[in-house]
């Protein structure tokens, strides 16, 4: 590995039964904000469970902050240079939530009580919980939970931080916050974002991998992936039917991917864009929920 990578993944296979939910991926990650890309059943999280040294793959050779975590001592090491949050942290619902990252914080090794207490402050002020953190887990909104789980993963400023689907629950302002936090969190260490939100990649990815059936389809920088889009995006006042994918603009007009007719309106493509194309039609916003508003 180079100074400069935190991850090297070759060739990582992982089957469940006769499903393989990852299919020889690849994945070399540094410092920034690296997103993963792609549907639901793509196999980003079983990607993300093992980087987290949660599983282990069943073939294929990873590094991680130039750690082996298939060896015990090394898998130790990597542990407590990273923070995850899985899609569900777990929490007790009868902790509060002061409670709930304080006994994260002590698995984490931190010791001293005083030390740990201030830094479990620290987390919950940064995900904006403070003024909650004496409720109870039970008690808190979808949004609160996630943000807590956040809060524990942003313990102790961890080299690398592993996020799964982070936004899901988040009204805008506090995506908008979480956005913040993870380009912030991006400078100087490693951090890797599973999400379908292609908003969320074009907000705060220094580079982007598009995975489907367990493989990266891309890995580049988003203005690579955008540019893949160049030229395949047009605009229309009726739904064409040629086109790969299209949508219902707000303003009565249709928004179209694939290969444009002669003379098309052709427009800015966007990540969206990019990676309906590279992912197929199977995963475009279907015609029960085509209105979206417009740009």
């Amino acid at each position: 590995m180079t100074p400069n990578t935190t991850i090297r993944a070759e060739g990582i296979v992982k089957t469940y039964g006769r499903q393989r939910a990852l299919d020889g991926f690849e994945l070399d990650a540094t410092t920034g904000v690296t997103g993963l890309l792609g549907p639901n059943g793509a196999g980003k999280t079983t990607l993300l469970r093992i980087l987290a040294t949660v599983l282990a793959a069943d073939e294929g050779s990873l590094r991680i902050l130039d750690r082996d975590p298939l060896e015990p001592d090394d898998r130790r090491h990597i542990r407590r240079r990273l923070g995850y949050l899985p899609q569900d942290a777990g929490f007790h619902r009868g902790f509060t939530a002061f409670e709930a990252v304080d006994y994260v914080a002590v698995l984490k090794e931190h010791t001293e009580a005083r030390a740990r207490h201030d830094e479990v402050r620290r987390v919950l002020d940064l995900v904006g919980l403070s003024d909650v953190a004496g409720k109870k887990v039970r008690a808190l909104s979808g949004g609160m939970r996630q943000r807590l789980g956040l809060a524990q993963a942003l313990l102790g400023r961890p080299e690398l931080l592993i996020l799964d689907e982070p936004t899901v629950g988040l009204d805008p302002e506090q995506r908008m916050r979480f956005r913040d936090l993870v380009s912030e969190a991006g400078h100087g260490r490693t951090v890797i974002l599973s999400t379908h939100q292609t908003e969320d990649v074009a907000a705060v990815c220094s580079q982007v991998v598009v995975v489907h059936h367990g493989r990266a389809l891309f890995t580049g920088g988003v203005a690579e992936l955008v540019e893949l889009a160049a030229g395949r995006v047009w605009v229309d006042s009726d739904r064409d039917p040629r086109a790969l994918a299209g949508w219902r603009l707000g303003a009565h007009r249709y928004h179209h991917i694939g290969d444009p007719p002669a003379g098309a309106e052709l427009v800015e493509p966007g990540v969206e864009d990019a990676y309906l194309l590279l992912v197929g039609p199977h995963v475009a916003p279907s015609d029960a929920n085509e209105e979206r508003d417009a740009a």
